[in-house]
């Protein structure tokens, strides 16, 4: 045991000593809210000059009813197609709408430029178009226009949890992202931190260190040791990760409170035909929202079964991970290998984001959940939406079986393995590895 630990110590310190682990560990919590911040930034005041339409309309079904937005402005025009579209070539940065007379016929509409237009600046000018030639079918039906516009009502349904304390809010869409934010670290987490351990044991097997290494310590215990020292090397960067986030994010949130009083203000000023909807309806600013979907999450909860499924995950793949890496001699020949073994994280988070979100209570969610090899993903993503104590149970006893088992197979590969050079090695090979005896 004192071997192991030496190891374990070895490895953990050799990784957080380096100054790309402290980089890595400050600043990544860091660049991902000043990226959001950029991004935010960008969108709120990014490149808003409007794209300038020259409307040629043949048909008279749209003259001047296409109206100026934000990202698009109109002007129409009197002249003949081919003249119009001279004219559009030496305005470079213009586009020519035309709509020909037998459109209803057709119902053909081209943009024609020199350039591309971007698949919003379009998509508005479609909705536009739609809606005007709508509004034209009702007012022939004798339908008010007016009526119908007034008539519409924007829905907001308010998810209740009911607990042995009572209701509860439950907010869906911050289930959604707690959930895919847990899965991604622990998928992302998976491949960074098991093919550390490949890359360590594939650089000690061919600077032949592991020989001498190996006349001191069984294969075994270099095995575990080296899982376990990564393994608390993700764990501690993981702790720091989520120390500092919480920090920046509270620093950032008291800044978004501040601007969000004068969000509340100037959305109470607004008029509408209904004022009590307006003042109901997340008049508090983002800030406010974004602090009642964050109450409706138990992140103590959240973050001790992230921790658990973060390192049994991580310990059932990176014992694959050792052994694949015991099995080469470098690490262009592991991809024959690599498939098999990440192709199940690859599946579930997929899958995952497409189904289970959708119905996380389904047979599919709690199968996926339950099996070691995804369940580390799978159940992060149900976590939020709340399991059944006993299925989390369950799936936890069968992660810890899975590791077990996987860290025996892998140890009986890895033993041969590592003192193996110049081979090039089929899985047919490391069947005779598996079974050969002690």
């Amino acid at each position: 045991m004192n071997k192991v630990l030496l190891i374990i110590q070895r490895e953990y310190l050799s990784r957080v000593k380096k100054k790309s682990f402290l980089l890595l560990t400050f600043l990544v919590p860091s660049l991902f809210i000043a990226m959001y911040a950029v991004i935010f930034f960008i969108y709120k005041n990014g490149d808003n000059d409007a794209k300038q339409f020259k409307v040629l309309d043949k048909s008279g079904l749209f003259k001047n009813d296409l109206k100026n937005e934000s990202n698009v402005n109109f002007t129409y025009i009197e002249t003949d197609y081919e003249t119009a579209k001279k004219n559009i070539r030496k305005e470079k940065e213009n586009f020519l709408l035309y709509i020909p007379a037998d459109y209803i016929t057709t119902g053909n509409i081209e943009i024609i430029a020199e350039k591309k237009p971007g698949i919003a600046v379009v998509g508005d000018i479609e909705k536009q178009m739609e809606t005007i030639l709508q509004n034209r079918k009702l007012i022939a039906a004798g339908i008010d226009t007016a009526v119908l516009k007034s008539s519409k009502t924007n829905i907001d349904i308010n998810a209740k949890q009911l607990t042995d304390e009572g209701e509860k809010d439950a907010s869906i869409g911050a289930s959604y992202v707690v959930g895919f934010l847990g899965a991604f670290l622990i998928y992302l987490s998976l491949f960074i931190y098991g093919a550390q351990v490949m890359r360590g044991v594939i650089e000690e097997k061919t600077n032949r260190i592991i020989e001498v290494i190996v006349s001191s310590v069984k294969p075994f215990q270099l095995m575990l040791g080296k899982i376990l020292g990564i393994g608390a090397v993700g764990l501690t960067q993981f702790l720091l990760w989520i120390i500092l986030s919480t920090g920046l994010s509270a620093l950032s949130a008291s800044l978004l409170t501040k601007d969000s009083d004068k969000a509340k203000i100037e959305q109470l000023s607004k008029n509408s035909s209904n004022p009590q909807i307006n003042m109901d309806k997340g008049s508090g600013g983002f800030a406010q929202q974004f602090f009642k979907a964050a109450d409706t999450v138990n992140f103590p909860y959240i973050i001790g079964t992230f921790l658990f499924y973060f390192l049994g995950g991580y310990l059932l793949y990176s014992a694959l991970f050792a052994a694949v890496g015991s099995a080469v001699d470098n690490e262009t020949e592991t991809q024959q290998f690599m498939l098999p073994i990440t192709l199940p994280l690859i599946f579930t988070f997929i899958l995952g984001m497409n189904v289970i979100v959708n119905n996380p209570d389904s047979s599919l969610s709690f199968w996926l959940s339950v099996i070691p090899f995804t369940s580390p993903i799978a159940m992060m993503i149900r976590i939020p939406f709340g399991v059944p104590a006993w299925q989390l149970v369950l799936s936890m006893v069968m992660l810890v079986i899975g590791f077990v088992f996987t860290t025996w197979v892998a140890s009986r590969i890895y033993r041969v393995g590592i003192l193996m050079y110049g081979k090039k090695v089929t899985y047919k090979e490391l069947a005779k590895w598996f079974n050969y005896k002690e």
